[in-house]
């Protein structure tokens, strides 16, 4: 197989979520196999400003909050309204914020919907009809093993992983015929800045490796082969599928794991 159906040269990009973490991970790997990468963040610009400077000038930045859902609006058309064609789409951007299941309210739902699950069916309304109609397109988004593996803390952000997973795979029967590819990657435990606190306790990092098959916990680069994988030439013939990049943690626990033991 010849290298040349792995490059994203003369593809462009827009990546949500790509101050930090999986999203900025992604960015700078679309971008080393030859995609133009639009950034978009909300309220970390300095973030933005180091994920700009790992790809190179010119980079373009977008700061827009996603629960707003005009200002979603907004941005979703500028995207569109761009002099030159969008080939893919990186939906990554979310929010998780964990509560007991017993104190969810209607703004803490709504706000998820509206990150977690609305953006994306906005940005993909917008953009995926004009793929569709050149004959070529991808949509990545960034699921979670919590679709599969949902905690009582986290009901809400994992109830809408597995409606997103649902809503990809509808709109990906739609548009397969179209050369339109439309798939989810979904991590597990990931070390990322945002849960950069939690990892330094040595007891976490212990519980989450014995929990895992592979025996470690995963980074953000550990993801970025799949995404760039399915954005590609390569993977012209994968639409609608849910790729789980976990050590094997939706298989099950590792072997010989305690029930007691919690991660």
């Amino acid at each position: 197989m010849s290298h040349d159906r792995f490059s994203l040269a003369g593809r462009r990009a827009p990546v949500t979520g790509a101050s930090s973490g999986i999203g900025r991970a992604v960015a700078i790997a679309l971008a080393q196999h030859g995609a133009s990468v639009g950034l978009h963040h909300f309220g970390d610009a300095a973030g933005a400003r180091d994920t700009a400077a790992a790809i190179g000038d010119g980079t373009a930045i977008f700061e827009v909050d996603f629960t707003d859902g005009k200002a979603m609006s907004a941005f979703a058309d500028e995207v569109a309204s761009s002099a030159d064609p969008i080939n893919i789409l990186i939906s990554n951007g979310a929010i998780e914020r964990r509560r007991a299941w017993g104190e969810v309210d209607e703004a803490h739902i709504q706000a998820h919907v509206a990150a977690n699950f609305t953006a994306l069916l906005t940005l993909a309304a917008r953009l995926v009809p004009a793929m569709a109609k050149r004959g070529w397109g991808r949509v990545v988004a960034t699921g979670s093993v919590m679709a599969t593996r949902p905690r009582a803390e986290t009901v809400v952000y994992a109830s809408l992983k597995a409606a997103q997973l649902t809503a990809v795979r509808a709109i990906a029967r739609d548009v397969a015929q179209h050369g339109v590819t439309m798939n989810v990657v979904s991590p597990g435990a990931i070390e990322t800045e945002a849960m950069a606190e939690r990892y330094r306790d040595a007891a976490f990092r212990k519980a989450v490796a014995a929990k895992i098959p592979a025996g470690r916990h995963g980074q953000a680069d550990d993801l970025v082969g799949a995404f760039v994988f399915l954005c590609s030439d390569a993977a012209r013939y994968i639409t609608g599928a849910d790729i789980p990049v976990d050590g094997g943690w939706t298989i099950g626990d590792a072997p010989g794991v305690s029930p007691g033991v919690t991660a």
